[in-house]
């Protein structure tokens, strides 16, 4: 009598891992949310910034917003009308993003604006730099460099970019 054996079947593709599954999951996840996540946000940043300009003195970037926007309209709007320009720009941009309504007209409002808000770091170097780096309010002008990034992500993906997962 012989005695039959079978051996084992090898699969040709190996067993996918918990971690395998989980990152397919966040990536599906990141490739769908992700974008929108990041308007949504930029939208409530510029809100929130906007709301302490509408009320005079509530603002810590009151007197560099006040003292930029009247450097570059050559003094044509100083004061609270500077102040009042800053808050109406970037509350247009942060329902325009907020909502998801005319993006783009947002995203290029806010274009205009990035280059104002970056502004003072070559208009006002004396109130940006210290000797030991930023100062406060530098640092405070210098953390829009990652409202611009973000802001690019939007546009582009405003603009019909996509995301892709290398995983497929």
């Amino acid at each position: 009598m012989s005695a039959i054996t079978t051996r084992p079947t090898v699969s040709t593709t190996p067993a996918r891992s918990v971690v395998d599954h989980a990152l397919d999951r966040a990536s599906t996840f990141l490739n769908a949310h992700s974008i929108t996540i990041l308007r949504i946000s930029l939208g409530l940043v510029f809100l929130t910034f906007a709301s302490f300009k509408f009320v005079s003195g509530a603002s810590p970037a009151e007197e560099l917003a006040v003292a930029t926007v009247g450097k570059l309209t050559f003094g044509m709007v100083t004061g609270t009308n500077a102040l009042l320009f800053t808050a109406l720009t970037e509350t247009v941009i942060g329902i325009t993003l907020l909502t998801g309504k005319f993006v783009k007209v947002g995203l290029l409002v806010m274009a205009g604006a990035m280059v104002g808000i970056l502004s003072p770091l070559a208009l006002f170097p004396d109130q940006m730099w210290a000797d030991n780096g930023p100062t406060l309010t530098g640092q405070y002008v210098f953390k829009d460099i990652v409202l611009v990034a973000g802001a690019m992500v939007v546009a582009a993906h405003a603009l019909g970019a996509r995301l892709r997962s290398d995983r497929d």
